[in-house]
C-alpha cells in the first residue's frame, strides 16, 4: 500500500440511510496477494437483506425520488465529488482487496469508470425522452380524437448483484443508471471485495442528499443472502454481473415473480488474426488474458491464427508469455496480479491440467509452473497451442491467465470457429485493412467487438452479449432504457 495514502476501511453496511452492523456478525476480507486479513466487514443475515428491501420499497413508493429529476441529478453530482475526494484511498483499497494491479486502476478498475459512469446518466436525466408525443389520431375502437403520449418511468426496486473482478467499475455503472432513471437500489457486493461498496455507502450517507432507503448496501459471506433479492416480490428488477451458471439460477428463481432481468454473464471471446495482418502487432493482443490475471469476462482467451502463418504467430506469442510473470499488484509495472482466492486458483489450475490431458501443447506455464511467490493466489500465465476448438479450454470460461491458440484454414473457417461457442460476449478482429476487419466483425455473434486493437468502452456504449453471455446491456441509452417501464397514455384531444 502506498506510504502516502492512509486508507480507512468501512466495516459497516448501509441500510435505510444508516451505517449498521450485520446480524450474522462479521467476516474477514482477505488480500489475495498476501493471504493476510485486510479487516472485518458486516455479515448480513437474510433478515438484514429484507430490511434493506423494505427500505428500498418505501423510498420508491413514499418519496418523490422517482419523479424528482433535479434531486437525482444533484445527488449523482454530489456522489461524484465525494468519490473524487477519496479516489486515492479507493485505488489502494481495490489493489488490496481485488488484487488489482496498480496500473489497471488507472484504467478500467477505477479511473475510466469514475470519469463517466455517474456523469453520463446525470447528463441523460436532462436529455432523455421521458415523454414522447405520438400526436392526435381518431381511435377506431372509441370513435374519439385522442392525444397519445408515451411516458418512461422507473421500474421500481433494483437488486444489484456485483462480482469481485472489477467491483467498483460494475457497481458504479449499475448505480449511475439505476439511480439516474429514478429507481431505488439494494446492492449486494461479492464477499471477496466488500470494502469498495461499503465506502460508497458511507459517502452516500455522509456526503449526499440521497434520501434514506434509496441506496442500501448489504454485505454478506453467504451467497444465499443475495438470492433473497431474486425471490422477493418487492424487488422489480435484478441487475446481475457474474457467471452464466449463477445468471441461469437467477432467471429460474426470478420466474415466480416475473422479475425483469439484466444479466451480464460469461464469455469465451475470440480474436481473429487474418492472414494480411501485421503479425507482430496483431498477436500482441494475446497478452490480454494476463491483465488482472485473466479475470475479465470480455477477455479474448481464444486467439485464432491462419494455418499458413501459425508458426510465425506462435513464435510472437511465446516471446510474450516467456516474459510475463505474476507480480505484486502494488508494483506499477505489474500486469498479472493474483487471482481472487485459493478456490479460484485451484479452479484455474484444474483447467490448465485438463488442457494438457486433452492433448493441447502447453508451451509456456502449466499446472505446476513456478510463480515466484510463496504466498498469495498467483498463477503463472499459460500459453496453449495446437488447441482444437472442441477442447474444454476453448469452450469453458477459465477466468485465469490462460490463452488458447487455434489454427484456421481460411476466413470462413475463422468466423465459424469464433462463433462456435455457447458464449457471445466479445471478440476482436485484426487485419491489414480496416474495411476488411469491419466486414468480418459484422459476422461475429457477439455484443462487444474490438477492431484493429481498439475497444468500444465508455458509459455511453452498450455492453453485453449474445447467447449464454446474457440478457440486456449495461450503459448507453440501451442500458438507461432497461431501468425504465413504458406507459402509454391517451386522452381526449382538444
Amino acid at each position: 500500500m502506498a506510504d502516502t495514502v492512509k486508507v480507512r476501511f468501512e466495516s459497516k453496511m448501509m441500510i435505510d440511510g444508516k451505517l449498521v452492523d450485520g446480524q450474522a456478525g462479521t467476516f474477514t476480507n482477505i488480500n489475495p496477494a498476501t493471504e493476510e486479513p485486510i479487516g472485518e466487514v458486516a455479515d448480513a443475515s437474510k433478515a438484514d437483506m429484507h430490511r434493506a428491501i423494505d427500505a428500498a420499497r418505501r423510498a420508491f413508493d413514499e418519496t418523490d425520488w422517482s419523479t424528482n429529476r433535479a434531486l437525482r441529478k444533484r445527488c449523482l453530482e454530489q456522489l461524484q465529488e465525494a468519490i473524487e475526494a477519496e479516489r486515492e484511498e479507493l485505488r489502494e483499497e481495490l489493489i488490496a482487496e481485488a488484487g488489482a494491479p496498480r496500473a489497471i486502476t488507472y484504467g478500467p478498475q477505477l479511473d475510466a469508470p469514475l470519469a463517466d459512469a455517474l456523469r453520463y446518466p446525470a447528463k441523460l436525466i436532462d436529455e432523455y425522452p421521458w415523454e414522447t408525443d405520438l400526436g392526435d389520431v381518431l381511435v377506431s375502437i372509441t370513435g374519439q380524437l385522442t392525444s397519445r403520449k408515451v411516458w418512461r418511468e422507473p421500474v421500481g426496486v433494483v437488486g444489484a448483484i456485483v462480482p469481485w473482478n472489477f467491483p467498483f467499475e460494475v457497481t458504479i455503472n449499475k448505480l449511475g443508471q439505476a439511480l439516474g432513471t429514478g429507481n431505488t437500489v439494494v446492492l449486494k457486493p461479492a464477499p471477496d471485495t466488500p470494502f469498495n461498496a461499503t465506502r460508497l455507502g458511507r459517502l452516500i450517507a455522509e456526503k449526499t442528499d440521497i434520501p434514506p432507503g434509496v441506496v442500501n448496501i448489504v454485505t454478506a459471506s453467504d451467497h444465499l443472502v443475495g438470492e433473497e433479492l431474486t425471490l422477493s416480490p418487492k424487488v422489480d428488477l435484478i441487475s446481475f454481473t457474474g457467471s452464466t451458471v449463477v445468471g441461469k439460477r437467477i432467471m429460474e428463481k426470478g420466474a415466480a415473480t416475473l422479475k425483469r432481468l439484466f444479466l451480464e454473464l460469461g464469455g469465451k471471446s475470440a480474436t481473429i488474426v487474418l492472414e494480411d495482418a501485421e503479425f507482430g502487432l496483431a498477436c500482441a493482443i494475446g497478452i490480454a488474458p494476463c491483465m488482472h490475471a485473466g479475470q475479465g469476462c470480455a477477455n479474448p482467451t481464444r486467439l485464432l491464427l491462419p494455418r499458413s502463418r501459425y508458426d510465425e504467430g506462435v513464435a510472437v506469442l511465446q516471446n510474450i508469455y516467456d516474459n510475463v510473470m505474476p507480480g505484486d499488484p502494488q508494483d506499477p509495472a505489474t500486469l498479472c496480479g493474483p487471482v481472487i482466492s485459493d478456490k479460484q486458483r485451484k479452479r484455474v489450475l484444474g483447467y490448465i491440467s485438463k488442457g494438457v490431458d486433452e492433448g493441447a501443447t502447453c508451451l509456456v506455464g502449466g499446472p505446476d509452473a513456478a510463480t515466484g511467490f510463496d504466498r498469495g493466489f498467483f498463477v503463472r500465465p499459460t500459453l496453449f497451442v495446437d488447441v482444437d476448438n472442441s477442447m474444454t479450454i476453448a469452450q469453458e470460461e477459465i477466468f485465469g491467465p490462460v490463452l488458447s491458440v487455434i489454427a484456421f484454414d481460411d476466413e470462413e473457417d475463422a468466423i465459424r470457429i469464433a462463433n462456435d461457442s455457447v458464449y457471445g460476449l466479445a471478440g476482436n478482429v485484426m487485419s491489414g485493412s480496416l474495411e476488411h476487419s469491419l466486414a468480418v466483425a459484422r459476422r461475429l455473434r457477439a455484443g462487444f467487438i474490438g477492431v484493429q486493437g481498439a475497444a468500444p468502452y465508455g458509459a455511453d456504449t452498450p455492453f453485453g452479449g449474445y447467447k449464454d453471455s446474457g440478457v440486456g446491456r449495461q450503459n448507453g441509452i440501451a442500458g438507461f432504457d432497461q431501468y425504465t417501464q413504458i406507459k402509454s397514455v391517451g386522452y381526449p384531444a382538444g
